[in-house]
């Protein structure tokens, strides 16, 4: 595994806070306990593309309503979804 940043080799993974917007725009939220990547070299703390990805449809996919200020990444990934994956993703 090389950090994203500094492409050094000296990466671990942790689990830390996220704040993250929602598609709607009218609030933030922080989903805790977050996968997460540190690298000891540069100190970058950073998810990868496919947890933001992953985050990203999902808020894009629930009823956000239903969400508190505070959120763990594991219980957000729970929730259930009101479209089974995201039509609009063109990407894939």
């Amino acid at each position: 595994m090389q950090c994203e940043w500094c492409n050094n080799s000296n990466v671990k993974f942790i689990s830390d806070s996220v704040y993250w917007e929602l598609p709607d725009g009218s609030r933030a939220i922080e989903i805790k306990e977050t996968p997460t990547q540190q690298c000891c070299d540069c100190n970058m703390i950073y998810q990868s593309e496919r947890i933001v990805k992953e985050i990203e449809d999902q808020l894009f996919l629930i009823d956000c309503k239903q969400i508190g200020k505070v959120i763990t990444y594991d219980e957000l990934m729970k929730k259930p979804r009101l479209l089974k994956r995201n039509y609009f993703d063109f990407s894939s």
